[in-house]
């Protein structure tokens, strides 16, 4: 019986069969992970920064086949899969070049004693549950942090991307890196549970739902493990009334739609002052109906169909539920007949507490237009919400944005008059239901290390 099939979301198309690992072949992959990092926390820092280098090269060699490959079992524009490559070989670039010295020893001075050394050391196997939505670029972002530290790594990764989980460790290993510090494996939940409580597993991280996140950081709490979680959102952009309004029209609608709507720290919830409102939705709906969904391999798509069928249905029950409870839809907002699992790109406005299109994620190309008051109405219903990932301010008072997003905003991450996925050299992660932990900006690189106190006493 096979356990997993990938199938093609824009055709519904099979495309292929995997079956779950053993016991005892997960338990053989573990302890070689563990020999292997018994061996790989001994290199230095810099030859370890060279492997590094050699794994982004040869995922290049890959970028082609990897970003088709992701396109089919995911659905994304094969524009934005190729983007997501570069991505990960910039993760590549930014960690050999920084993490040398990030990972440097730290000497004190410290009355009573000779000096006091902080260092920061790796801790053994670390244990990686990622999504579909960006297949490279969740495992780039924790694996190559990990390894740089020390760590070996493990991956498992969302069973509709199987084929891609698997290519990224052939990729891992025709670079420099010894085989056994990275390996994916295939399992299901209650062998994931197993996992996570393994003697030789030291660390756990996890991307993806807040549900999701709630269960496994449950069990590695049972099992005294560290976790990190990067989980979802309802992101809130906010328009202030001194904002440049073309900008925030077409940011708004690139952050909403990009990677088919399924990213985490899209634009979800458009909050907009009351004295631009009625400008900004004139402008966003006619935006909206000019994107049209289709083949992701085709360059006149806008975007592709959403990464499972259940996702699809899940997101229109969604919007449903939304319309029954008084949101109305200014566009979109119906589930296209035939095969493949799109969905159009909607607005919902009308959109007020106790409707899912303003508590929950919304995991696709729908929008919740809300009007504000003012500046004050518009921050706090931007930090109404259990989620706190990212979110945006658009003002052409770039100090005043800067401060409300340092201050008031109640989110681990805040883009200003502009959007983007990503940043290497910034931290990446949330607050609140959105988990905890961070990525990228150097602070990745020690989130699962053992940072060590050395008090060196003079000698007698």
């Amino acid at each position: 019986m096979t356990d997993i099939t990938t199938i093609n979301p824009a055709t519904g198309e099979k495309i292929k069969e995997y079956n779950y690992m053993s016991k005892d072949e997960v338990n053989e992959i573990v302890e070689a992970s563990h020999q292997a990092f018994s061996e790989w926390r001994k290199t230095t820092h810099e030859e370890r920064a060279k492997v590094i280098q050699s794994i982004g090269k040869t995922l290049m060699k890959y970028k082609k086949e990897l970003s088709e490959l992701m396109t089919e079992e995911r659905g994304k524009l094969y524009s934005q899969s190729l983007q997501e490559i570069d991505l990960c070989k910039a993760i590549c670039d930014y960690t050999a070049e920084k993490g040398v010295t990030a990972l440097a020893d730290d000497e004190r001075d410290i009355e009573g004693l000779k000096k006091g050394i902080v260092t920061y050391q790796p801790i053994g196997v670390i244990y990686g549950m990622q999504p579909w939505n960006f297949p490279a670029y969740q495992v780039f972002r924790y694996a190559v942090a990990n390894l740089m530290a020390g760590n070996s790594v493990l991956l498992k990764h969302a069973s509709n991307v199987t084929g891609s989980g698997l290519l990224i460790e052939k990729i891992f290993h025709e670079s420099d890196l010894p085989n056994d510090l990275f390996r994916t494996i295939l399992i299901d939940h209650d062998q994931s549970e197993e996992l996570i409580g393994h003697d030789k597993v030291r660390g756990v991280t996890l991307t993806g739902s807040d549900g999701a996140g709630s269960i496994v950081g449950q069990q590695a709490a049972k099992a005294l493990k560290k976790v990190v979680l990067e989980l979802g959102s309802n992101d809130a952009f906010i328009v202030l009334e001194d904002a440049d309004l073309d900008l925030a029209v077409d940011t708004c609608t690139q952050a909403r739609l990009i990677n088919n709507g399924e990213t985490c720290v899209a634009a979800k919830r458009f909050i907009i002052v009351d004295s631009l409102y009625d400008d900004f939705r004139k402008r966003i709906v006619e935006k909206f109906e000019s994107k049209q969904f289709g083949d992701p391999m085709d360059k006149n798509s806008d975007f592709g169909p959403l990464a499972r069928k259940d996702l699809q249905e899940k997101l229109h029950e969604q919007v449903e539920n939304s319309v029954n409870q008084g949101a109305t839809i200014a566009v979109g907002g119906k589930l296209p007949e035939g095969k493949g699992s799109f969905y159009p790109a909607t607005i919902l406005e009308n959109v007020k507490e106790g409707q899912p299109a303003y508590d929950d994620e919304l995991f696709g190309p729908v929008a919740s237009l809300i009007r504000a008051k003012d500046q004050d109405d518009a921050l706090r219903i931007a930090n109404d919400s259990r989620y706190g990932l990212g979110g945006a301010i658009f003002s052409k008072d770039e100090e005043k944005a800067i401060r409300l997003a340092r201050e008031e905003f109640d989110t681990g991450m805040v883009y200003i008059n502009g959007y983007g996925l990503a940043n290497p050299a910034l931290p990446f992660g949330g607050v609140k239901n959105s988990g905890h932990g961070r990525e990228h900006g150097g602070f990745g690189i020690k989130e699962f290390v053992n940072i060590k106190g050395l008090h060196v006493h003079e000698s007698q």
